[in-house]
C-alpha cells in the first residue's frame, strides 16, 4: 500500500510569508483553496491513500468532505508531524510514502502521476528555486529522513547519498510552484488552469494589493 501525505499547518499560523498582501483570515481561505486543488491531483491517484496531517480541525472536516484520511497532528513542527506520518505508514505495513506540500495548487494529476511512477528508493521534486522540496516520495517510508525547511532539495539529496541510495529528480512546472510570497500569487493569478486558489486570489482582489505594494502606493 501507498500513501500521500498532505501536512498543513494550523490556520492560524498559515503562510504569514503572505502577511504584507493579505489578512490572517485571508490567508486561511486561501490555504484552504489550495488544500482543494492539490486534493483534487492526490485523490485522483489509483492505489495512493490521501492523508491530510493537520491540528486543525477545519482542515481536517475538508479533509473528511473529500474523502481523504484526516489525521491529528500530535507535535509541531513538520518534522515531527512528518514522523507521525512515516510511524503511521510503518504501521499499517505500507511501503511508500508521499509526502506533499498543499501549498502546490498548480499541480496537475498528470505531473503527480509521473512523480509517483517514477522509480527509486528516493523521488525528490524540488521547487522553483531549487532549494526547496515540494515532494519527497521514500519506497519505503523511513528510507531516508525528511529534512524539510531551508535548503531541503539538497539536503534530502545529501541524505540519500549517506544511506547509499539513488535518487530520481521530477521536474515539472506545476509542482514545482509553491505559493509562498506575494509575488507568487501574480504567478498563481496568471495560470491558464481554473483552480479555485485563482478564484480565491480574484475575488480578494489580491494582484490589486501586491501591484500597488510593488508600486509603493
Amino acid at each position: 500500500m501507498h500513501a500521500i501525505v498532505l501536512p498543513v499547518k494550523s490556520l492560524d499560523e498559515a503562510k504569514t510569508r503572505l502577511g504584507p498582501a493579505l489578512s490572517q483570515v485571508e490567508r486561511a481561505a486561501l490555504t484552504l483553496a489550495m488544500l482543494e486543488d492539490v486534493l483534487d491531483a492526490a485523490l485522483a491517484m489509483p492505489g495512493w491513500e490521501t492523508w491530510v496531517l493537520s491540528p486543525d480541525e477545519t482542515v481536517l472536516e475538508v479533509a473528511v468532505r473529500r474523502g481523504a484520511l484526516a489525521l491529528v497532528e500530535e507535535e509541531p513542527p513538520l518534522h515531527a508531524a512528518i514522523r507521525q506520518a512515516e510511524n503511521e505508514t510503518l504501521g499499517r505495513g505500507f511501503d511508500a510514502l508521499a509526502v506533499l506540500l498543499p501549498d502546490t495548487p498548480l499541480v496537475t494529476t498528470v505531473a503527480l502521476t509521473k512523480a509517483l511512477h517514477t522509480l527509486g528508493p528516493v523521488v525528490v521534486a524540488p521547487a522553483t528555486d531549487e532549494r526547496g522540496t515540494n515532494l519527497l516520495l521514500r519506497r519505503p517510508p523511513a528510507s531516508i529522513s525528511a529534512r524539510f525547511g531551508p535548503d531541503s532539495y539538497r539536503r534530502h539529496v545529501e541524505a540519500a547519498a549517506e544511506a547509499g541510495l539513488p535518487v530520481s529528480v521530477v521536474e515539472r512546472a506545476e509542482l514545482a510552484f509553491d505559493l509562498d510570497t506575494p509575488d507568487d500569487i501574480l504567478t498563481a493569478l496568471r495560470s491558464s488552469r481554473p483552480t479555485r486558489t485563482r478564484a480565491v486570489l480574484r475575488e480578494l482582489g489580491a494582484d490589486e494589493r501586491v501591484n500597488a505594494r510593488a508600486a509603493g502606493i
